[in-house]
């Protein structure tokens, strides 16, 4: 499978070769949302909290008798059928949302993605990414030149200058083969991949 390599311009300079496992495969919408769902449920923290009866601040004195009052019986008003009372199945703060994917679907997944965005004409192929100096003006103005508004870069690798860069670029990031995610994948107009990182790709998710 060939990959177009984008020049400075932004524009389809040449062809470079790509794998098929991970550029050629067919699209599985399925799996790739369960893939997607489980990377944002496994970020999740389970700090939400909420009281149940026996912890709601309430008094414990019967709120009115119970014959004669023609209102259903109550025998105190932290019940949870009472206005602030507590909750029946109330959250708990070490609730876990964590969900397991196989090493075998993930790979499969990220490749799927890949392989979408590919025939999108969403990824595409540059020599290299780098900067002279941690200047975000500088980097900033190279992705206009290439016509380039939301985009990701995958390099092969990251230095300094380049990180510091696109930190303060709200719709850039820049990241190294082995952190790509499947949130991010999707989330990106463009996806430019280095000539370094197909290989690493290859390795990861072949």
């Amino acid at each position: 499978m060939q990959l177009e390599l984008l020049n400075d311009q932004g524009q389809a300079a040449s062809k470079v070769d790509a794998p098929e496992t991970v550029f050629g495969r067919d699209y599985n919408e399925a799996l790739v949302h369960q893939l997607v769902v489980a990377y944002q449920a496994n970020a999740r923290q389970g700090t939400r909290a909420q009281k149940d009866r026996a912890q709601v601040k309430h008094s414990t004195r019967k709120p009115f008798r119970q014959k004669g009052t023609g209102n259903a019986r109550a025998g105190m008003t932290s019940s949870p059928l009472w206005r602030g009372g507590g909750q029946i199945f109330p959250s708990s703060p070490n609730e876990n949302f964590s969900q397991k994917i196989n090493k075998k679907m993930y790979r499969a997944g990220m490749a799927s993605i890949f392989s979408q965005l590919a025939r999108e004409g969403r990824l595409a192929v540059i020599e290299s990414m780098k900067v002279d100096s941690p200047k975000t003006k500088q980097l900033a103005q190279k992705l206009k030149d290439m016509k380039l508004d939301s985009v990701l870069v995958i390099a092969d690798e990251v230095d300094e200058n380049l990180y510091l860069a696109s930190r303060n670029l709200g719709k850039v990031l820049v990241i190294e083969p082995r952190y790509a995610d499947p949130v991010s994948l999707v989330h990106y107009k463009k996806v430019l991949v280095t000539k370094g990182a197909i290989d690493k790709l290859k390795e990861m998710f072949a």
